[in-house]
């Protein structure tokens, strides 16, 4: 009896992959890229699953080319807006992602864009290497205090809440919009639930927690920025269509806002016009969850969930649970 057939779009850990390779003929792209669209199509003939990433857009046509006996397409990722949830139940193919092991992960790492920015961390670090650093100067690179300041979160889910609750080691006032309050929270932290316009009006620092959609994309814009102080800083690692990358260049260099510091792109790889000139940027390729045990734990998630599938059960983490029903 031969084995299942599972395709893996992009290298992820070994571990991970040895685990499918005891049951299941696994091949792997062997590009250090993502897979251009054609590429993809033909890869995924004729398999019984799909391991996926971010950059892998699954659509019906993708489906379609997948075959009837492709049971389920397992993201390694906590987000799917790659996903055509629609199209997948649809044709009783299983979609599932990651959640839950990139929350530390991610939000550690939103603070440490946070930091960086406000206290100019990259561009003094260039300033030195570059040799220009002449000797210590009271008025060398000012940068902003984060101690008692206030911190506004837009989206208070798991790794919202991770990102707020760090802030009580700086003595900062906490500030939110979410969806529904989360009374508990601010019973517990001091939280104050606010709507979006004083969000924007009182943050020092502004950090993004939301979900990608149609609701949410450009979140923030030239109007919202237009209502941020100018001393304020944009922390973006959710997402980067919730930012219009354009006019946030244009905020930036315009001093609109004071800094931003940024892990995800509106249009990864590809940045804005002019973003990577601009000094009061954190710009870094999209890394929030590259740790070792988040990287093996996402590994896990998408073992167990494949292998389930592919015994005929079901998932752990299913994103279109509507298929199981059929």
């Amino acid at each position: 009896m031969s084995k299942p057939n599972v395709y893996i779009t992009r290298s992820i850990p070994e571990q991970t992959i040895a685990e499918l390779r005891k049951t299941c003929d696994v091949e792997v792209n062997p590009h250090d890229r993502a897979l251009t669209r054609e590429e993809l199509m033909n890869a995924v003939k004729g398999r019984d699953a799909v391991i996926t990433l971010l950059t892998d857009n699954v659509d019906a046509e993708i489906l379609d080319a997948a075959g009837p006996q492709c049971k389920i397409v397992a993201n390694y990722a906590v987000g799917f807006n790659n996903f055509n949830l629609d199209a997948a139940t649809k044709r009783g193919v299983i979609m599932t992602n990651t959640p839950g092991v990139l929350d530390k992960a991610t939000a550690t790492h939103a603070w440490a864009l946070l930091l960086a920015a406000a206290k100019r961390i990259s561009e003094s670090e260039r300033y030195v290497r570059e040799g220009k650093w002449k000797g210590w100067s009271p008025m060398t690179f000012i940068g902003q205090d984060v101690d008692g300041k206030t911190l506004g979160i837009a989206g208070l889910g798991r790794i919202g809440t991770m990102f707020a609750r760090k802030a009580a080691a700086f003595d900062m006032k906490v500030i939110y919009t979410n969806e529904q309050r989360n009374l508990d929270f601010e019973k517990e932290y001091g939280a104050t639930f606010v709507d979006k316009k004083t969000l924007l009006k009182e943050s020092d620092f502004l950090s993004i927690h939301l979900p990608l959609t149609p609701e949410t994309k450009y979140y923030i814009g030239a109007k919202e920025l237009s209502q941020m102080k100018p001393s304020a800083i944009l922390i973006n690692a959710a997402r980067g269509p919730l930012v219009n990358e354009k006019e946030l260049v244009e905020a930036l260099r315009n001093k609109v806002i004071w800094g931003a510091g940024l892990d995800v792109f509106e249009d990864e790889p590809k940045l804005a016009e002019g973003l990577d000139q601009l000094d009061n940027v954190v710009i870094v390729p999209h890394i929030a969850s590259a740790t070792l045990d988040t990287r093996l734990a996402m590994g896990k998630i998408v073992t167990d969930n494949v292998l389930a599938v592919l015994n005929g059960k079901a998932p752990i983490t299913c994103i279109n649970p509507e298929v199981l029903k059929k």
